[in-house]
């Protein structure tokens, strides 16, 4: 990216020997390419009327596959479309609040000009990476083995590899969108959040919902509607139930194509955006607050514009990415487990409980809804308010959007969960869903336990401050080990409480066996993602703070509207770091069913039950050892790529305090264009070590041991292997997560704390051993924590894409 397209000072100041503090301050807003991409400019040609009868028609073919399928997906396909409109609603909300004066305005174009020039640059190269695997995928399964059920139904290899390879594209595809959808709200939503702060907190509070609330609700709406256009097209193609074809308890295993692309481009996503943001953060604030003494988001700091670019491809898009692939994993996974289960039992209509993931997370999409909308402004915006607590009021949106999804969570059990076989199993599996709600609110709680300031945790980190910066650190990282007992201990009672619901629900085989124990698992983690669109709302609100914060400083307003944005972005801090505990709490119970469902999908290629992994054995025991492995490795490469990119622009900026010194007075402008394009290159490059060893781990060892195996007549040692990599890998991943969330959010908290006055305030020797502690902890919450839920998922849907290989 050129430097040109970043923001500069006007040279008439410098020419006329005036510091352009005195003036407002002006941004080039000349951008090298259109920010909207192909599509959409296309589409923005064609005339309204034609588009809105291509897309009835196109809404009009949809409802008649999902009719011709089951008329849930009918409902399904009317609430997203209800959705949707409402997301539009959103946007139109937002975008009609006022930008604020020029100098606000010019710097936000600034900060969309460099996240949108990122974000094409990004995701190019991740498009091309997925289409060189996509062959790859499209080889091994034209070559691979064909289960006797698909066999029976007629699907050769050429159908199957191009299915799998159409479901991968397009999970990526949405994936992506997801994304772009998460970077495109923030990059608007941040210049009308600084404008409202002038007036109100509590306006501004509610444009940052509100903006979150729109990619949230899109990035749910796109996960369900993927899923079940897939499903459905699949369906109607293949013939589902007609004789002689596929039974429909087969058909979600032809989906998981689509949560492998989706992971595969948020690794991706996650992996470049964290190191971005968390490169230029480490950079700004090393050299900015600890050695010149300016405050956070200068407009002396020559990083400070690739720091709020960072915040939206690192928080926003990743962010984006990251939920979607979520959802789709854990739908998907369900879907299938449901299916499993009714096959089982044979019970006679098994679509409730392949389609009821999908049910729930339509409610999802109302319940979120109706608490993001009763987040509300003052009744008189033209007058300043005080400040209220800002957690406060989400929580009570949060708690709003829980008693809303426990109803309707109770409402789509008894709907499609009721059988006559077992005529109280819907209540059993209704108890499952809540103790995942319960869950969710637990992981909510304990993570903002420990990362809000207001809590004892953090305050005791910001007083180790006051000692040095080594107790600083040794403080934050007992912090994190800490941080791991609780989530793990509800991790446990949930998994065993859900299972053992399940399991006494009534539902049993043709030999009496009960079989609802994984079932129910399945039916928790939905029960916990259930208000998946509120927690992502929250998320979302964050970075857009974050960045509010920054036009705040950069254009120099009043102290007061500062003080406005510093409360906002705090607790960001804080919901940020509530969503990625939720995010790896939904990531270890999706792990655990996507790992039954590897074991099932072996257990049919090979022809012999596949039932348990017996660590005992040496070569399943290498397989555990690997596994941790990859998870230390792989977070040791990601820090290491931001620690090496920051290092860069410590110096750039260093070497541009030294080489103009006019910029400490206002006399000379910084050149912000050179460090963006410093770590807009370097974590492109930067990402690609860490990405390729997650992919290719888990295929590599593989199928060495499978050629082992077959040497040693141990004909599943490979599946065998691969399981053991993927439950010690989930099970270290978790832990390392939790460690590098906790510890990072409370280290920035820490600083966020004594930023308030508290130990001395800015500028004092513990603010500065707080901000060492805040530049640790950044890698760690916002690029190797981030990247460990998705890479944990990612490797349980890899191994289900790839189990032909391994036999």
């Amino acid at each position: 990216m050129r430097a040109n397209s970043y923001p500069i000072m006007m040279e008439e100041d410098m020419e006329n020997g005036r510091s352009y503090q005195e003036r407002p301050r002006a941004f080039s807003t000349v951008r090298s390419k259109s920010s909207v991409p192909l599509a959409f400019r296309l589409l923005m040609r064609v005339n309204p009327r034609a588009v809105i009868i291509l897309s009835l028609l196109v809404f009009s073919g949809v409802l008649y596959v999902g009719a011709s399928t089951s008329p849930i997906l009918v409902f399904v396909f009317c609430i997203c479309t209800l959705s949707l409109f409402f997301s539009v609603y959103l946007t139109k909300w937002v975008l009609a609040k006022d930008e604020g004066p020029p100098e606000m305005s010019e710097i936000s174009d600034a900060i969309r000009d460099g996240a949108e020039g990122f974000f094409r640059t990004q995701y190019g190269t991740i498009s091309k990476m997925a289409f060189i695997l996509a062959f790859v995928i499209l080889g091994i399964y034209i070559f691979r083995t064909t289960t006797p059920q698909q066999e029976a139904s007629g699907l050769g290899r050429a159908t199957l590899a191009y299915i799998t390879v159409a479901s991968f594209l397009l999970g990526a595809l949405c994936s992506g969108i997801a994304g772009f959808v998460g970077m495109w709200v923030s990059v608007r939503a941040n210049v009308r959040v600084s404008s409202a702060a002038r007036r109100s907190a509590r306006e501004s509070l509610q444009i940052a919902v509100r903006a979150g609330g729109f990619s949230a609700i899109v990035v749910v709406c796109m996960a369900v509607f993927g899923v079940a256009i897939l499903y459905s097209t699949f369906y109607v193609w293949l013939g589902v139930d007609s004789p002689g074809s596929m039974k429909v308890t087969d058909l979600p295993l032809l989906l998981v194509g689509y949560g492998f692309g989706a992971s595969f481009v948020a690794l991706f996503a996650q992996l470049g955006g964290g190191i971005y943001t968390k490169a230029a953060d480490v950079g700004a604030d090393l050299v900015g607050k600890v050695e010149q003494g300016i405050p956070e988001d200068d407009p002396r700091n020559p990083a400070v514009i690739a720091d709020l670019v960072g915040d939206n491809v690192g928080d926003c898009a990743a962010r984006g990415a990251d939920l979607f692939e979520s959802i789709a994993a854990e739908i998907i996974s369900a879907m299938i487990l449901g299916g499993t289960m009714a096959q089982r039992c044979k019970i006679e209509d098994p679509s409730g409980f392949i389609l009821f993931p999908l049910v729930v997370h339509s409610f999802d999409l109302v319940v979120s809804s109706v608490g993001i909308l009763s987040i509300r402004g003052t009744r008189d915006s033209g007058l300043i308010s005080p400040i209220e607590d800002p957690m406060a009021i989400m929580q009570k949106g949060y708690s709003v959007t829980i008693m809303l999804a426990v109803l309707t969570f109770g409402v789509s059990t008894r709907w499609l969960l009721y059988t006559e076989q077992a005529p109280s199993a819907w209540l059993n599996f209704a108890l499952c869903g809540l103790v995942g709600i319960i869950t969710a609110y637990a992981f909510v709680w304990i993570s903002k336990y420990y990362t809000d300031y207001k809590h004892e945790p953090v305050r005791l980190l910001a007083l180790s401050s006051s000692t040095g910066h080594g107790t600083n650190i040794i403080a934050g990282v007992s912090l994190g080990m800490e941080s791991t007992a609780l989530p793990v201990l509800v991790i446990s009672v949930a998994i065993i409480s859900s299972y053992w619901l399940g399991q006494t629900s009534g539902l049993v085989d043709e030999s009496g066996n009960p079989t609802g124990g994984l079932f129910g698992t399945a039916v928790a983690t939905m029960g916990m993602l259930s208000t998946a669109g509120y927690v992502l709302t929250m998320d979302m609100f964050g970075p857009i703070a974050d960045n509010a914060g920054g036009i705040v400083e950069m254009s120099q307003q009043h102290e007061s509207v500062r003080e406005i944005t510093d409360v906002l972005d705090a607790v960001g801090n804080t919901t940020k770091a509530t969503t990625k505990g939720f995010a790896i709490g939904s990531a270890a119970l999706a792990s655990f069913l996507l790992f039954s469902a590897y074991m099932d999908e072996v257990a049919s290629f090979a022809q012999m039950p596949f039932k348990e992994v017996d660590i005992a054995v040496p070569e399943i025991f290498v397989g555990g050892l690997l596994g941790s492995m990859l998870i230390f490795l792989f977070s040791a490469w990601a820090c290491s790529a931001v620690g090496k990119t920051a290092q860069e622009v410590v110096n750039e900026v260093r070497r541009q305090f030294i080489e103009r010194p006019g910029i400490m007075d206002y006399k000379e402008k910084p050149d912000y264009g050179r460090c963006v394009a410093i770590v807009a290159s370097a974590s492109l490059r930067e990402m690609i070590k860490p990405g390729a060893l997650a992919i290719i781990s888990p295929m590599a060892v593989g199928v060495v041991f499978r050629i082992l195996g077959h040497s040693t007549g141990q004909p599943l040692l490979g599946a065998k292997v691969v399981a053991s990599m993927l439950m010690f890998a989930t099970v270290a991943g978790i832990l390392m997560a939790l460690f590098l969330n906790t510890a990072g959010g409370a280290w920035d908290n820490a600083k966020k704390y004594i930023e308030t006055g508290a130990l001395g305030g800015k500028g004092s020797e513990s603010h500065k051993a707080a901000v060492t502690g805040d530049t640790v902890g950044d890698p760690f919450k916002d690029t190797a924590g981030p990247s460990l839920h998705v890479l944990i998922k990612m490797l349980a849907t890899i191994t289900l894409v790839m189990a032909p290989i391994f036999l």
